[in-house]
């Protein structure tokens, strides 16, 4: 059942100037309302909206730091 006492929160990792890290699996809404999936164990989401791979970070925030 979701949202039950017994399920393990995920873990989301806050970088300045970086991705979030998600503990995964994880399944990403968009915009759009498509939906996007990584069985990943962890996963970098893209904060700055330069990443090809959008939203999967691709460090393209490196480049303009």
């Amino acid at each position: 059942m979701p949202n039950s006492p017994s399920d393990t929160p995920r873990r989301i990792t806050v970088r300045r100037k970086g991705p979030l890290l998600v503990e995964g699996p994880v399944e990403v809404e968009l915009e759009d309302g498509t939906t996007v999936r990584s069985d990943r164990f962890r996963v970098a989401l893209c904060t700055c909206r330069r990443s090809r791979r959008y939203p999967w970070c691709d460090t393209s925030h490196r480049d303009r730091s």
